[in-house]
């Protein structure tokens, strides 16, 4: 059973970084085939897919925040990391990491495993 957990803090304050970590169990992140992904949803909102890192390190962004985000991983610890910049209050939202074997999806029928969502909040 693959376990997913996010981390990190749950306040960031705006124009700073915010920077999360997945700790996966159960699973080695370079296991063929999947995607290691970031994604989120603000109140209101539909989940929005941010980013993932692939099972052989390539690394793919969503257009509309790739300005920003940085994904990376430590396969030593088998943890893979988020850093978001210049947030602003509209980065305000729950934060899940999950596994697929497709890239960029926004629905969570195509993921197999994730983490629970991790709140990060942006005070305005």
């Amino acid at each position: 059973q693959v376990q997913l957990q996010e981390s990190g803090p749950g306040l960031v304050k705006p124009s700073q970084t915010l920077s999360l970590t997945c700790t996966v169990s159960g699973g080695s992140i370079t296991t063929n085939y999947y995607y290691w992904s970031w994604i989120r949803q603000s109140p209101g909102k539909e989940l929005e897919w941010m980013g993932a890192i692939r099972y052989s390190g390539g690394v793919y962004y969503s257009p509309s925040l790739k300005s920003r985000t940085s994904i990376s991983r430590d396969t030593s610890t088998n943890q893979f990391t988020l850093q978001l910049s210049s947030v602003t209050p509209e980065d305000t939202a729950v934060y899940y990491c999950a596994r697929s074997q497709q890239l960029g999806n926004s629905r969570w029928s195509d993921y197999d495993y994730r983490g629970q969502g991790t709140q990060v909040t942006v005070p305005s």
